[in-house]
């Protein structure tokens, strides 16, 4: 029975009619509506005093019915506590609130009770079995709870059981026979659930009984009611449970997971990764490895001081100080795999190693007879057809003489081949010094015994022109003293031979100097075998594509292999030797031109035969990248000390843009670094485009852009440049010799740069007196001490060497006649226009303003 209760069902529990009832409430002081309306515990006791008193009991009956069992005190106490000191210290209000509750003790029945009144004791035993009925109900209730809740246990524990079977069902699957698999795969995991008990649908009935009314209603949902008893359970878990109801049974991974707890956890530690890092990576990139935003790693690179955005590219030591200050690990990314496989093949190359010729290389100064030499032993004549009497690229050439097979690479002389002579030193075997015996020791000379020396190579010093009436070869060897090359002759080491390479005397003797020195030096190569070696030179045929002069240095180099140069490929397609006859192979110390590849690579770059075109594509695209990533890393990433000096520096410093085309690789290296070398404070030559090859439409669409000239050296523009080149009027300029191509930009810089307005100061005049003039106002009567003073030129006045007006003479006279100069040591009167403050010692200095043309 609940608190509150109908009128009607009262009636029916004390066993009178409804109306009967109605009218007792009423006679109580409380009037009803209708059978249906709710009955409070207070009414029923109010009710059941009025009954008391109807049939003669005392009203203390009543009112201890009525009266509370328990009273409840509460009290509160407050405080002040101090907490802190000095200047911290605070007053802190603290309130103990206390609650006592007091329970009135049960009267002790009496044994012997006074008759009660019929009607009161059957209202009082209905109450009890009421009493009786709700209590025996609730503890069913509670025990079909604890059975469910144990059911569930039993369940969970079945499925967890059911799991570990699967998982190591799998396991003995994976070794098993397939037929042995076969057959278990027919067991079934999981047992079937357990029938619903009858006590439990009969529990059902009573929803809305007792306190147990809500879980009753529970149970009646489909979805929730397995989880009846196991309130125990969070939200969360319920929710994944009551989705998992009726669904298939757990995957093998699941259940793997479930038996090694190897499911997501949160971590409890910071997460220390380690990260590999190349030559260079872009900040995406690592900010990918790091699994963080690309704007948390730009942040702390902002805070080292470099300044990049998310899409540059930062060199390997920057990110390694990035990983470190962002708490992981760095380390060095390992070589790619294509790089790998192309070392690996590169260390197979074994076999036995034969005597191959000498690589000589012929270096000196400009004119001195390094090609002519060259053409004398080669009986050809290579120096008149060279542009201006002077190489401008390297020659390879190999020999046949008397005394064997001799490889020969001619550098040029000019000072901006410094670059060329430089590769051709590390590329020989021997070095032959040209040094002219009337010319001597010349800047290039040393330059090419510093290339030598640094190389390590032997070098041998071939003292030319000796048939000249004014050669001296004993001038030529002391001049070598002050550089540390002593000859043979003074106790060192250096043979030094006197030749003419015009009437051939002594040239026997330089071959065998040479013969001499490679049989000291033991040259020996591997002659079999997959060829290696490095570019000499390398150009752009217009009918043949690109062509590149090789240097074979190991191995054997035939038509068809495949080779990977630099940053090109390709399959050799044709061998030509230096005049041009084509080869089906090549050797060690043999010099021949390619053709097949992808491109034009760059002078220097060393070649590989490797077994297949996909390897040399793969490195070469892999050198490419690597290539572009270095590159970006030096225009990315700017320091903000250099971006603060950059903008110190204003925009004062003028540009010169250019675009150099040449015939050959080694050419554009030379020129870039001549004409960039020309640049200084005030103008800055900038090459903004470069290549090897005529001079294409897209060159002039470039230069017309922007507005730069375009240098041709030992080329010209196809028809299609032509016609952009004369639509925009851009500046086209063609070259053979590198001499006119410096000379000819220092010209047009020295345009660029324009005139500069100086001022010089012609004559001074010291004051000795003023006279005044009623015509003329102030005149100074003045002596000339310095130099001249002219009439119409301006003039600043100085007093204690302090400029104290500035303008122009009103008049210059020399006795009473006017005069247009006065020269040094003589005596004048000069009247200042418009002022009249000169005073005896002032000095007067006459000065003239004259434009400089600004120069290079």
């Amino acid at each position: 029975m609940t608190q509150q209760t109908t009128i009607r069902k009262l009636a029916e529990l004390v066993n009178k009619p409804v109306d009967k009832l109605l009218e007792q409430l009423a006679e109580a002081g409380m009037r009803f509506d209708g059978p249906d309306q709710v009955v409070t515990s207070i009414e029923k006791v109010k009710l059941l005093g009025f009954l008391k008193r109807a049939h003669g009991k005392e009203e203390k009956a009543v009112e201890d019915l009525a009266a509370p069992r328990k009273i409840t005190l509460s009290r509160s106490r407050k405080q002040e506590l101090t907490v802190g000191g000095g200047k911290n210290r605070a007053t802190v209000d603290v309130v103990v609130r206390k609650k006592v509750v007091l329970v009135k003790p049960e009267a002790a029945a009496p044994a012997a009770a006074a008759p009660q009144d019929d009607e009161r004791a059957e209202i009082l035993r209905k109450l009890e079995e009421s009493r009786q009925r709700n209590l025996s109900e609730q503890q069913r209730l509670a025990e079909a709870d604890q059975r469910r809740a144990a059911e569930a246990a039993e369940r969970k524990r079945q499925e967890e059981e059911a799991a570990r079977l699967e998982a190591e069902r799998a396991a003995a699957a994976a070794a098993a026979p397939e037929e042995e698999v076969a057959r278990k795969s027919h067991v079934h995991p999981h047992p079937k659930p357990a029938a619903p008990r009858a006590d439990d649908k009969a529990g059902h009935k009573h929803k809305t009984r007792g306190s147990h009314a809500m879980v009753a209603g529970v149970e009646d949902d489909e979805r929730v009611s397995r989880f009846a008893g196991q309130m125990h359970l969070s939200a969360a878990d319920r929710a994944r449970r009551s989705t998992g109801r009726g669904k298939a049974r757990p995957t093998r991974r699941h259940a793997e997971q479930a038996r090694s707890g190897s499911g997501f956890t949160r971590p409890t530690a910071p997460i220390v990764r380690e990260v590999a890092i190349g030559d260079a990576i872009t900040v995406a990139d690592l900010a990918q490895k790091l699994a963080l935003k690309g704007g948390d790693v730009v942040k702390a690179l902002f805070k080292m001081g470099v300044m990049a955005t998310i899409t540059q590219t930062i060199d390997h030591d920057t990110a390694v100080l990035v990983v470190e200050e962002l708490g992981h690990t760095a380390v060095r990314a390992d070589a790619g795999d294509a790089e790998s496989e192309l070392l690996a093949q590169v260390e197979e190359l074994q076999g036995e190693k034969l005597p191959r010729p000498p690589v000589v290389t012929i270096m000196g100064h400009v004119d001195h007879g390094k090609t002519s030499l060259l053409d004398y032993i080669r009986r050809t004549k290579v120096a008149s057809g060279e542009a201006g009497g002077i190489t401008q690229h390297i020659g390879a050439y190999h020999v046949r003489t008397d005394k064997g097979t001799i490889s020969f690479l001619d550098t040029p002389g000019h000072a901006a081949f410094s670059q060329m002579r430089a590769r051709g030193a590390r590329l020989t075997d021997i070095v032959v010094l040209v040094v002219a015996a009337d010319d001597g020791v010349m800047p290039q000379t040393i330059e090419a015994v510093q290339h030598a020396r640094a190389a390590g190579v032997p070098l041998i010093v071939a003292i030319n022109k000796i048939d000249k009436s004014d050669a001296d070869p004993l001038r030529v060897k002391n001049e070598l003293l002050a550089q540390e090359v002593v000859a043979e002759e003074f106790g060192g080491d250096t043979q030094m031979v006197e030749l003419s390479a015009k009437t051939g005397q002594g040239v026997d003797n330089l071959l065998d100097a040479i013969t001499l020195q490679a049989e000291v030096l033991e040259l020996r190569a591997v002659q079999e075998g997959r060829a290696s070696g490095v570019v000499i030179e390398s150009a752009l045929d217009k009918g043949r594509g690109p062509v590149a002069t090789v240097l074979v240095q190991q191995g054997l180099l035939q038509k068809g292999d495949y080779l990977v140069c630099g940053v090109q490929y390709g399959r050799v397609r044709a061998l030509f030797d230096e005049g041009g006859k084509q080869v089906s192979e090549a050797g060690p110390s043999i010099p021949v031109q390619v053709l097949g590849l992808s491109g034009v690579p760059d002078a220097g770059d060393d070649f590989v035969v490797v077994a297949d075109e996909r390897l040399a594509k793969d490195v070469a695209q892999q050198r490419d990248a690597k290539r572009r990533e270095t590159r970006l890393v030096s225009q990315a990433g700017n320091r903000m000390e250099d971006i603060m000096a950059q903008m110190g520096e204003g925009s004062g410093q003028l540009s010169l843009p250019l675009i150099v085309k040449a015939d050959v690789q080694g050419s554009v290296q030379a020129l870039r670094e001549a004409l960039t070398g020309l640049s200084n404070d005030q103008i800055r030559i900038n090459v903004i485009g470069s290549g090897v090859g005529g001079i294409t439409e897209s060159d002039a669409q470039l230069a017309a852009t922007s507005k730069a000239t375009i240098i041709g050296f030992n080329v010209r523009a196809d028809a299609s440049a032509r016609k952009v080149i004369e639509t925009a009027g851009v500046d086209l300029r063609y070259f053979s010799i590198i001499y006119d191509v410096i000379d000819q930009v220092k010209q047009v810089a020295s345009g660029i740069l324009g005139v500069e307005i100086r001022e010089e100061i012609i004559g001074t005049a010291e004051v000795r007196d003023v006279f005044r003039s009623s015509k003329f106002g102030a005149v100074a009567g003045c002596m000339v001490v310095e130099g001249v003073v002219k009439r119409h030129k301006p003039i600043r006045v100085l007093r204690d060497n302090t400029v104290i007006f500035e303008g122009e003479l009103e008049s210059l006279r020399r006795f009473k006649e006017n005069v247009d100069e006065v020269r040094v040591n003589t005596e004048c009167g000069i009247g200042v226009k418009a002022y009249n403050d000169v005073q005896p010692g002032d000095q007067i200095e006459c000065f003239e303003r004259i434009e400089v043309q600004r120069t290079l």
